[in-house]
């Protein structure tokens, strides 16, 4: 591809120069820069490409797309020869650069976006796996993992920038991908990291408070999920999925029918108004039973994913992937073969006669449904909930009480403690979220050091009890303020527990 084909795809971009080279590459990190790549300046969140825009040179960029008016004109005195562009929008630039270098692989592959505070990530593996069960081959990008046509990768970011899903896509495409399911997180709607990439469904899964370090208010959050359905800034979806449950459901289907999406809901009993139906449940020690009632067709289904919660992620997935084709008698014969996602109420068993979970809730709403669910779980008369949580650093601190409430009024006994600090002094944070634990009356300890607080809460545990380790599910690091150290919850309990002698451990 040639620089005037490149900037042909760049909407209003005015360009200067031109240059007969191959491009080799779409960029926008200077430190990926190799001779013939493209590079892209653009105000980020955190810092400004523009800033780069030397280095990007010295390291053989062919050409320079800014948003800067500032460094255009710069660029046009003092490196005449080198090709130029100036756009309006510097990540719908590098959208459009990068679809148009990579060949436009989101032509080629159906997108299920999927949106909301909790569940987007269970949501997601869940609609893919359907998708798979239908012998369709696809991409999964989310918190926990990358998957490409059935190879995991690591995951760099819930949602990243478009540049790197096009990259994505078109390997995807080459290994016989038909269909991409994403996450799609509030930060990148706002920032434009999804732009150009068409979702033909778009799933709302909640919407609790959360990320108010970067929205501010509960007002702003919610207009960053709105984008993915109301076509004002992405072309709206060919059907919205909604959780009829949540209160901006209404609002949402309104603005995406007047995009013209066909707007899909779905809910559990009868008092709230959705299509897609759980239309009664009984939890079961391996999962739940599921009568269904749905446009499609009704059935009764076994699913091996616990509480309530996961009966709405269930009929999300299971509404997305019918949308996208697949049959309802086979969704209904593939939800039995779905398996639990990691770090998501995953169980930890070394033979002790007490459950213990690990689970990624980091909201109120979340540590709400998580104890509402370990309740159903205790066995015997004196059995309790015992949670072990914390709130991490360099973001919203407005939840940290709220945090501390929850988890006080759905158990018997909190050890409050870090999740990542990040730059913020733990006892800070702990100093933050003990209102909330006060406020509700629960027998509390307060110890920073998490694997010490997982063992307290481990080492007070009688038969039949619950204990709940929350906040950080799958990950496998903690973020501290000088440095970053391996953490993995799952792990720490495991290991906790066959010191306290089960398992056959000392």
């Amino acid at each position: 591809m040639l620089w005037k084909d490149l900037i042909a795809e760049v909407t209003n971009a005015g360009a200067s120069g031109d240059s007969d080279a191959a491009i080799t590459g779409v960029e926008y990190d200077s430190r990926r820069v190799r001779p013939g790549s493209v590079f892209v300046a653009m105000k980020g969140g955190t810092t400004d490409g523009n800033r780069y825009v030397e280095k990007a040179i010295g390291a053989g960029a062919l050409g320079i797309i800014t948003d800067s008016a500032q460094t255009f004109d710069h660029l046009l005195v003092y490196t005449p020869g080198l090709p130029v562009a100036e756009a309006a929008h510097g990540r719908r630039a590098l959208a459009q650069a990068a679809a148009a270098f990579f060949g436009h692989p989101e032509k080629k592959i159906a997108a299920t976006g999927i949106t909301g505070t909790n569940g987007k990530t269970t949501t997601a593996f869940l609609t893919e796996a359907l998708l798979n069960a239908a012998q369709r081959k696809s991409i999964l990008i989310g918190t926990i993992e990358y998957h490409i046509a059935g190879e995991v990768r690591t995951s760099a970011h819930t949602t990243p920038e478009s540049r790197d899903v096009f990259e994505l896509l078109a390997e995807g495409v080459r290994r016989g991908v038909s269909e991409l399911v994403t996450e799609v997180s509030s930060h990148a709607l706002d920032q434009g990291r999804v732009e150009g990439i068409p979702f033909d469904v778009a799933v709302f899964t909640n919407l609790t408070r959360d990320h108010l370090d970067y929205h501010e208010t509960m007002e702003k959050y919610f207009a960053a999920k709105k984008l993915l359905f109301d076509g004002s800034r992405y072309t709206a979806p060919r059907v919205a999925v909604l959780n009829a449950h949540d209160s901006h459901a209404c609002e949402l289907a309104q603005a995406a029918q007047a995009a013209g999406a066909e707007v899909r809901t779905y809910g559990i009993g009868w008092e709230v108004e959705c299509a897609w139906r759980a239309v009664k449940y009984q939890l079961t020690p391996a999962g739940a039973v599921i009568d269904l009632d749905t446009p499609a067709g009704t059935a009764q289904v076994k699913s091996h994913l616990a509480g309530e919660v996961n009966i709405l992620n269930l009929l999300a997935a299971v509404t997305a992937a019918h949308a996208r084709g697949v049959a309802f008698e086979d969704l209904v014969n593939s939800v039995p073969i779905l398996k639990p996602v990691p770090g998501r109420f995953q169980p930890v068993d070394a033979g002790q006669p007490f459950t213990v979970i690990v689970d990624y809730a980091h909201t109120d709403d979340a540590l709400r449904n998580l104890t509402a669910l370990a309740h159903g779980m205790v066995t015997g008369a004196g059995g309790r909930i015992l949670t072990v949580f914390g709130c991490g650093g360099d973001r919203d601190r407005t939840k940290r009480p709220k945090m501390g409430l929850a988890a006080g009024e759905g158990s018997d006994f909190v050890v409050a403690t870090s999740d990542n600090p990040r730059s913020e002094e733990p006892a800070a944070i702990l100093a933050e979220i003990e209102p909330g634990l006060k406020a509700s009356g629960v027998r509390y300890t307060v110890e920073a050091d998490r694997a010490a607080a997982i063992e307290l809460a481990l080492s007070e545990a009688k038969a039949g009890d619950v204990i709940l380790i929350a906040g950080k599910g799958h990950e496998k690091v903690q973020i501290l303020a000088d440095r970053t150290i391996p953490f993995d919850d799952a792990e720490i309990a495991l290991s906790t527990l066959r010191k306290l002698g089960y398992g056959g451990g000392q």
